[in-house]
């Protein structure tokens, strides 16, 4: 699933283009490499998010198969500055 679509189902980001926006920006990060919004979330992935004066960095756990919201992370650290 792509990574925009992935942050909005699972109610990281509320919107899918703001999703983009911060990816196209470099503030959406895997093993310190931007990622593009078009990168293909895989189950394990470990995503460091940066959102105003915030910082998540979080586990996926699982794949939505649909477009139903639900937990498909684990919060690994949140930084709020």
């Amino acid at each position: 699933m792509r990574l925009d679509k992935f942050l909005k189902i699972s109610g990281i980001i509320k919107r899918r283009s703001v999703a983009q926006k911060i990816a196209e920006l470099g503030g959406i990060t895997k093993e310190g490499r931007p990622l593009k919004p078009s990168y293909d979330v895989k189950v394990g992935n470990i995503l460091v998010i940066k959102q105003h004066s915030s910082i998540m960095k979080i586990r996926v756990t699982e794949i939505p198969t649909n477009n139903v919201g639900g937990n498909y992370f684990e919060l690994i650290e949140f930084k709020h500055e």
